[in-house]
């Protein structure tokens, strides 16, 4: 097969596995559509910014069609959290064609622990960082104004920051597969060490608000899971062995206290 054609099959591949995760997560949109406690799931999430508003206050809606188009957003988003595994799944199913048998092995681990890392950044700013944000941001607010905030606005707030810290919670899964597959070494990790809190903090400067304690509730756990990262990576290879390449394309497993080959 022509590296043309390789190339093509795995574009369609990508679109199979995509559409799959697409669909899963629209079937259970339409489940949960019907479920008359769609709505309570936009009351919890606004329990943090409700709880520091002036006794009496409420969220508005300004757009005419916004007490739809929230309720639908709540939808996505936890279909979206309930089909997590699966559309994880078929990014593993994508990439594990290009691992070898014995890193395939990691496939229910990889889902499972993605999907756990996952939800807990998102508990982790719900219960965390949102108690903060929302308390700094109404003690800031002048007392000749009454804080009101939109529906929709918030509900893309609320949003953004899951995704952020969904993902900031990835990183030492994603240090770990880098590894064993051979992308990256556990020096290389620790050379970048400086660039990546660097970054950390440019992101978090980014996507919290503009106070220093809410960038620092994003920027030290991205740190902290950095270096959970590069232990992590350590810990497998003293378990599982080294993985290294010889002869080119030929692929192997230097087994702990055995030299990796030359």
């Amino acid at each position: 097969m022509s590296a043309q054609e390789t190339f093509i099959s795995h574009l369609v591949e990508l679109r199979d596995r995509l559409l799959r995760s697409i669909y899963a997560v629209l079937g259970v949109f339409m489940l949960l559509w019907f479920w008359p406690g769609l709505g309570e799931i936009y009351d919890l999430l606004a329990l943090p910014m409700m709880r520091t508003l002036p006794q009496g206050t409420h969220m508005i809606a300004t757009g005419v069609v916004t007490p739809f188009l929230v309720p639908l957003k709540v939808g996505m988003m936890a279909a979206f959290l309930v089909a997590l595994p699966y559309v994880l799944y078929q990014v593993w199913a994508f990439v594990a064609p290009g691992l070898y048998a014995h890193e395939k092995r990691f496939a229910l681990p990889l889902v499972f622990g993605s999907t756990l890392l996952f939800l807990s950044g998102i508990a982790y700013c719900y219960f965390v960082v949102f108690n903060w944000i929302f308390r700094f941001i109404i003690q800031f607010a002048p007392k000749s104004i009454t804080p009101a905030p939109d529906i929709e606005a918030y509900l893309s707030f609320v949003l953004t920051m899951f995704v952020a810290f969904g993902l900031t919670f990835e990183i030492p899964l994603i240090e770990v597969v880098l590894v064993r597959t051979g992308v990256l070494t556990v020096a290389k990790l620790k050379d970048v060490r400086p660039y990546v809190i660097v970054g950390a903090f440019v992101v978090a400067a980014v996507v919290t608000p503009p106070d220093a304690v809410s960038q620092l509730l994003l920027a030290i756990p991205m740190c902290l899971l950095y270096e959970g990262g590069i232990l992590a990576s350590q810990l497998i290879q003293r378990v599982f062995g080294e993985r290294v390449v010889a002869d080119g394309d030929a692929a192997g497993e230097v087994q702990p206290g055995q030299k990796p080959l030359q």
